[in-house]
C-alpha cells in the first residue's frame, strides 16, 4: 500500500468537493483520474500529496514515501543550465563514485592493515554503485531529454525557457527521480507526437506506481489498468482503462436504473395491498405483515442521471465548388526561422486533412498563412471558411458571454443565441459573467458555438479540443464526423486525429508531405518506412548488379512470396482488431468475454510488431 483514503470529505466555504472518498493504490499500480471540468481532480491530487489536509476522514502513506508530482502548470525553476538541472538529480550517484576513485587512490600506498579496511570500504562502495547504476548516470539524462525534444538544448539556461518547456523539464527530472508513486496531471500538454508516443513507451517499463490525469484517451488505454472517476464528489473505481471503464460505467448505470425501478415497483405492490386490506378484518394481520417489510427495507437512492455532454451540429448553407483552397511554391517563415520552402498544398472538398508535425515545425503558421488573403493562395467559389482559434484571441475577455456571443452573430435572436450557448454547455448563470471568469473548458465552448453559428462551409481548426474533457471531445468529434463540409485541422489528440481525419498531411525537413488515408493508416506507413530506414542502413552494401544465380532468383521469389503473405495476415489482424473493439463496447457485464477479448487484442498488437519488423527487414 502507498496511499489509502478513508472515507476523506473536502470542500471550499461548506461546499464538499468530494464526498466520502475511499480508495488505495498499491505499489507498481496504474491508476486513470477521470472527472469533467470543475469536479474536483486536482483537489483530489492535492489532498492525495498532503498540500490540502482534509475535512472529515484521513489520507494514510506509507512511511517514508517517495512521491513525484506534475502538476498542469508545475514549471521548473532553475538558474542552470537544462542538463545540469538534470544532473542535480544524480548528486549522490556523483559522490560516491568520488569516494570510490577516493578510496582506490588510497589503496595505492597503503599497507596491509590500510588495505584491508579501505577493501572492503570500496566493495561497499561498488555494491552501492551497482545497485543504482551510478555510471549510466549521463546515459539516463541524455535519454530522457532526448526523447522530451531537448536534445539540443543541453546547454541553454533553463529561466531564458518558455513555461510550456519549463513543465516538460519538471517531467524530465520526475522521470529521473524514480519516485515509488508517480503523479501527472496533464502530462501531455505541450507534447508533440513523436515526443508523446516516446513518454508511453517510458511510462510503460515505469518501475513505480502511475496516477496519470489525462484527457488523452490512448494514453490512458496504453498505460492504466484501473480508472477512478470522480462526478458530483463520488469517487468509483473501475477495473482496466479507459475503453473498458466507459463500457463497465454505462453496465453500471443500467444496472442501478434497473434495481431501483425493481425496487420501485416492488414498493408500489406492497403499499397497493396495505392501502386495499389495512381496514378488512380479515387480512388486517396480512397488511401489518406488509407494514413491516416496507419498514425494514432498505430504500436505494433513485440514480443521478449522467450529466448531459455538450452538444455540437455544424452546418452550412450552399456547398463550394471541387477545389477549396491551393497554394503553390511558397515559403513560410516565423521570425527569420524557415518552416517551409517551396510548399504547394491543396484542399478539396470532402476532405477532412488532418496537419501533424512536431512542435516548433509551424502548423498554426501554416493556417493562419492559408487564411491569411496571400496573392499565391487561391480560394474556391462559394467557400465560407470558419476558424478555430486555440488562443481565442476573438474573445474580450472583458466581455459578458451573451454580449461576446452576440457581438458576432447579431442576426439571432436571444433565444436563439441561448439555445446555441446551452447545447454547448454553457448553463444560464453563465450568461452574465464576464469571458475573463469562465475557465477554459467553458471558453472552448463558447467559441465552438459561435464557430457554428458562423455556418461555414470549410472548418479550419487549431486545437479545438484543449481544454474540453472526455465528453466534450467525443461530442466534438461526433459532430465533425457527420459534418458534411471540408475540414483543415491540427490537433495533438490522437483519438480524435484518427476518428476525424480521412487524409493527413506532415510537416517534416521544411516540406510538405500528403498522404492519403486516415491517421492509423499513416502510422502504419510511418511504422514501415522506419523499419525500412534501419534495415538499409544495416545491410551490406552491394558490389554490384551481375548475374544473380538460380538459387539467389529462388529466395527472391520465395522473399517476394512472404512480403505479400505477411500483407494479408497483416489486413487480416487488423480486421480482427477492430471486430473486437466493437464487441467490447457490447459485451456488457460478461467480465470473462471482455478479459478474453484484451487477452486477444494483447496478442494482436505483440503478433503485428513482430510482422511489421519482418517486413522491414523484406522489402527493398
Amino acid at each position: 500500500m502507498l496511499v489509502t483514503f478513508e472515507n476523506v470529505t473536502f470542500g471550499y466555504i461548506g461546499v464538499p468537493v468530494v464526498r466520502e472518498v475511499s480508495f488505495t493504490i498499491h505499489e507498481k499500480e496504474r491508476v486513470g483520474l477521470l472527472g469533467g471540468n470543475g469536479e474536483g481532480k486536482t483537489t483530489l491530487l492535492k489532498l492525495l500529496t498532503g498540500d490540502l489536509t482534509p475535512d472529515a476522514g484521513s489520507v494514510i502513506r506509507k512511511s517514508a514515501l517517495q512521491l513525484g508530482y506534475l502538476e498542469q502548470s508545475g514549471g521548473f525553476s532553475s538558474e542552470a543550465t537544462v542538463y545540469g538541472a538534470m544532473e542535480e538529480v544524480f548528486e549522490e550517484d556523483k559522490q560516491l563514485i568520488a569516494r570510490l576513485r577516493d578510496t582506490e587512490q588510497q589503496m595505492a600506498t597503503a599497507d596491509e592493515n590500510e588495505m584491508r579496511v579501505l577493501a572492503a570500504r570500496a566493495e561497499s562502495l561498488n555494491r552501492r554503485i551497482a545497485a543504482r547504476d551510478s555510471y549510466h548516470f549521463d546515459v539516463r539524462i541524455r535519454t530522457v531529454l532526448g526523447g522530451m525534444g531537448f536534445g539540443s538544448m543541453f546547454s541553454q539556461k533553463v529561466s531564458t525557457m518558455s513555461g510550456g518547456e519549463r513543465t516538460k523539464l519538471k517531467l524530465c527530472r520526475l522521470l529521473l527521480e524514480e519516485p515509488e508513486l508517480l503523479i501527472l496531471d496533464e502530462p501531455t500538454n505541450h507534447l508533440d507526437v513523436s515526443t508523446l508516443f516516446w513518454l508511453e513507451d517510458y511510462l510503460a517499463s515505469y518501475k513505480g506506481a502511475l496516477l496519470l490525469v489525462s484527457h488523452d484517451r490512448y494514453f490512458l488505454d496504453r498505460l492504466t489498468t484501473r480508472t477512478l472517476e470522480l462526478e458530483r464528489g463520488v469517487l468509483t473505481s473501475y477495473k482496466g482503462g479507459y475503453s473498458q471503464y466507459r463500457v463497465l460505467r454505462e453496465e453500471k448505470r443500467k444496472e442501478e436504473e434497473r434495481l431501483y425501478e425493481k425496487q420501485c415497483e416492488e414498493i408500489a405492490k406492497l403499499q397497493d395491498f396495505v392501502d386495499r386490506h389495512i381496514v378488512r378484518a380479515t387480512s388486517a394481520s396480512a397488511a401489518q405483515s406488509r407494514v413491516k417489510q416496507l419498514e425494514r427495507m432498505e430504500r436505494l437512492e433513485k440514480p443521478v442521471p449522467p450529466k448531459k455532454p455538450p452538444r455540437f451540429r455544424f452546418t452550412f448553407d450552399e456547398q463550394p465548388y471541387e477545389c477549396i483552397l491551393r497554394a503553390e511554391h511558397f515559403d513560410l517563415k516565423a521570425d527569420e526561422k524557415l518552416l517551409l520552402r517551396d510548399a504547394s498544398f491543396t484542399l478539396m472538398r470532402g476532405q477532412k486533412c488532418a496537419l501533424l508535425g512536431d512542435n516548433g515545425t509551424g502548423k498554426s503558421t501554416l493556417l493562419k498563412y492559408l487564411l491569411s488573403g496571400d496573392g499565391r493562395i487561391a480560394v474556391g467559389r462559394y467557400v465560407k471558411i470558419a476558424y478555430y482559434d486555440q488562443e481565442n484571441a476573438r474573445l474580450d475577455p472583458a466581455d459578458r458571454v451573451l454580449d461576446a456571443f452576440w457581438g458576432v452573430h447579431r442576426g439571432l435572436s436571444q433565444t436563439e443565441a441561448r439555445a446555441l450557448l446551452a447545447q454547448a454547455g454553457l448553463v444560464a448563470e453563465d450568461m452574465d459573467k464576464t469571458v475573463a471568469e469562465l475557465s477554459g473548458g467553458l471558453k472552448a465552448k463558447l467559441a465552438l458555438a459561435m464557430l457554428e453559428a458562423e455556418r461555414g462551409n470549410v472548418l479550419v481548426l487549431d486545437e479545438p479540443t484543449n481544454h474540453l474533457d472526455l465528453p466534450a471531445r467525443e461530442s466534438l468529434e461526433a459532430a465533425l464526423r457527420e459534418f458534411e463540409g471540408t475540414i483543415f485541422f491540427v490537433s495533438h489528440d490522437r483519438r480524435f486525429v484518427e476518428a476525424v481525419a480521412n487524409s493527413v498531411v506532415v510537416i517534416e525537413g521544411s516540406a510538405l508531405h500528403p498522404f492519403a488515408g486516415g491517421y492509423q493508416d499513416y502510422l502504419a506507413w510511418q511504422k514501415v518506412q522506419k523499419t525500412q530506414d534501419v534495415s538499409r542502413e544495416s545491410a551490406p552494401k552491394a558490389a554490384g548488379d551481375g548475374y544473380r544465380s538460380r538459387e539467389e532468383r529462388a529466395r527472391e521469389a520465395q522473399r517476394r512470396n512472404r512480403v505479400r503473405a505477411i500483407e494479408q495476415e497483416l489486413a487480416a489482424l487488423e480486421e480482427e482488431d477492430a471486430a473486437l473493439a466493437e464487441e467490447l463496447l457490447s459485451c456488457g457485464r460478461d467480465y470473462v468475454r471482455a478479459q478474453q477479448i484484451a487477452a486477444r487484442q494483447t496478442e494482436i498488437a505483440a503478433k503485428s510488431d513482430q510482422l511489421y519488423e519482418e517486413y522491414g527487414t523484406l522489402i527493398e
